[in-house]
Order: structure tokens, then sequence, then C-alpha cells
């Protein structure tokens, strides 16, 4: 399975980008999945539904389906969080699987660095990180794409996996 990261500091423009990535990546007849880490509590569901309703009655997994998707939800109920490798294992086979975060994985990653943030790079201490998406001019010793050049960066992830 193809696998590229898109990492960076809170409010850096990381969802933004996974957005315009997967469009672009979608748009040239590829099938891209993704996986987005939280790193707060969650829920997809809607309280009342009848399928929050089986997970508040203790199910441990409830699958919903309809002819437009299907959405499987796990409760993990003190058990450790899955790791990346097995949330990869869920997936349905595609041509390239976007990630979301995971910054201390070590996949290969585009950083997402905005100036206005006020963080500091990741890439200089991090092998794993590729090239860096900037919406400053930056001087680095890997690839660094303007932030909103989103062709130009999904051509660089493309090579990069061999697609």
């Amino acid at each position: 399975m193809r696998l590229y990261g898109v990492t960076g500091w809170k409010n850096a423009g990381k969802t933004g980008l996974m957005e315009r990535l997967v469009a672009q990546m979608t748009g040239r007849g590829l099938q891209v999945s993704t996986v987005k880490h939280a790193h707060h509590s969650f829920d997809v569901d809607q309280p009342g539904r009848d399928s929050y309703r089986h997970r508040a009655a203790g199910a441990g997994e409830v699958l919903l389906a309809s002819r437009h998707r299907v959405a499987l939800m796990r409760e993990l109920r003190g058990q450790a969080e899955p790791s990346l490798a097995e949330l990869l294992a869920m997936l349905a086979p595609c041509d390239l699987v976007l990630v979301e975060g995971y910054k201390r994985d070590r996949h290969p990653k585009v950083e997402v660095f905005r100036a206005e943030t006020g963080t500091a790079l990741i890439a200089p201490g991090d092998a794993t990180i590729r090239a860096v998406a900037s919406d400053v001019p930056l001087d680095l010793d890997r690839p660094v794409f303007d932030l909103n050049d989103t062709a130009a960066i999904a051509d660089f992830i493309l090579r990069e996996v061999g697609l």
C-alpha cells in the first residue's frame, strides 16, 4: 500500500492541503483514501439515532450501511488506540493513502508550514519529512513548495511513491 503523510503543527493548513490533494489526485483518476489522527475525543454519530443507541447500549462495533456509504464505528472502551499500521490494514485497496497527522510515525511526509502560527519547522530534525509546503520562502535541504501550489505538491508525492 502506497502511503504519504501531511504533517505540521495546529492551524498550519494540513486539512486544507489534504482536501486539495485528494481532489487533485482523484481528478487524475487515482483511488485515494485518507487517515486522519485526532488528538481529542470525537463522535461521528448523533445522539438519538439508532446506531448511537446501539453503541450506548454497549455494542462493541456498529456497522451502518446504505447504498451511498458504509461506516464502521468501533468503541475502544479502554483498549489502546490502534497503531497506524493496524488502521491501514482496515482500508480497502487503493492507489494511495494520504495520512494527516501521525507526526512521529516513520512514513514519508510533507510538512505544512505557515509563518503566522509562530511555530518552528519540524523538518530540520526529521528525515521523514521529504518536503515542506510553506506560505513563505524557506532555505532548506529539501524541496520547498508554495503551500497553494497543489499540483506541484501532488506531482512530488506521486513521484515519491512511484505513481
